[in-house]
């Protein structure tokens, strides 16, 4: 018995089927029947039924599974411990993300990481979400923090969710929370100009069956914050977007509640060092970034 042979087995017993699992293991489907056959035959027992449905585990085989998967799943726990002892001694990981991500939410994940891992150098490159796909896709950057979902070409993590909220100019009274849409019906807005959120927040609008009224279209959140706060209409913003918020504007949730995904993404189908996964980790207990509108 070996690995091979339960890795095999495990690839079957999950897709039931042979040829299935041959595609997945990219190998022909006689090696994965001569390797069921062998398994089967140094236990002396049958771990797979077959017929015109498939293959699926025996009764026997369901235990076998269980123990199998917990073997596959130990041997990959010392594939990365060892990868890690030899690939964390030195390198770097290159970063890549939008604002309010690079902004707010890297920063104590860099700081963490370089101080577990002090040999390892991480850059941060700041751009908007399709500059970063591209940097990704040229291999300029190892991970690129971006809203999702993206194409298929990466592999993406969801690291949080971030609310959109509406802000509104100092000295506006008897706002509810959450604002209603019959009020926001009366006002102009300064709309992020900005082609994922100005998307999002027109789509959700329709959806709804609301007109959004838009008195400005601006580019840059920081511009969006300070015209707020000069009375000049209120917005709608990712919140991560919105920090800092100043004294006096006013934060309501939506009447229906939107959010971006926010993921992290790595191109598809290239060997990444160590050094990216562990970073990866370290960014997947982010968590998410709700916060109660104040």
């Amino acid at each position: 018995m070996n690995i091979d042979q339960l890795r095999v087995f495990v690839t079957v017993a999950e897709l039931g089927s042979f040829s299935t699992a041959a595609l997945k293991l990219d190998v022909s489907q006689s090696s994965v029947s001569r390797a069921i056959a062998a398994l089967e035959e140094e236990l002396g027992v049958s771990l797979l039924t077959r017929g015109r449905f498939g293959a699926h585990p025996t009764q026997l085989g369901e235990r076998v599974l269980v123990q199998a998967q917990q073997i596959l799943q130990a041997r990959e726990r010392i594939d990365y411990e060892v990868n890690l002892a030899r690939g964390l001694q030195g390198g770097r990981v290159r970063l890549a993300s939008f604002r309010s991500a690079a902004t707010h939410l890297l920063p104590p994940r860099i700081a963490q990481f370089c101080q577990r891992f002090p040999q390892i150098e991480v850059t941060l490159t700041e751009d908007d979400p399709l500059a970063v796909e591209q940097a990704l896709r040229e291999g300029a950057v190892d991970i690129g923090l971006v809203p999702l979902p993206r194409s298929e070409e990466f592999d993406t993590w969801e690291i949080g969710r971030d609310e959109f909220v509406v802000l509104l100019p100092p000295g506006r009274r008897s706002v509810p929370e959450p604002i209603t849409w019959e009020v926001l019906s009366r006002m102009s807005f300064i709309l992020y100009n900005y082609a994922e959120c100005t998307s999002a927040v027109r789509d959700h609008w329709e959806r709804w069956g609301q007109t959004l009224r838009v008195a400005y279209e601006v580019k840059e959140d920081s511009t969006i914050v300070s015209m707020v706060a000069q009375g000049l209409g209120a917005a709608i913003l990712p919140r991560l977007a919105a920090l800092p918020i100043p004294d006096g504007v006013q934060v309501r949730s939506l009447p229906v509640p939107l959010e971006r995904v926010i993921g992290a993404a790595v191109l598809a189908n290239v060997l990444h060092p160590p050094a990216v996964f562990v970073f990866l980790d370290a960014l997947r207990g982010t968590g998410q970034f709700r916060q109660s509108a104040a």
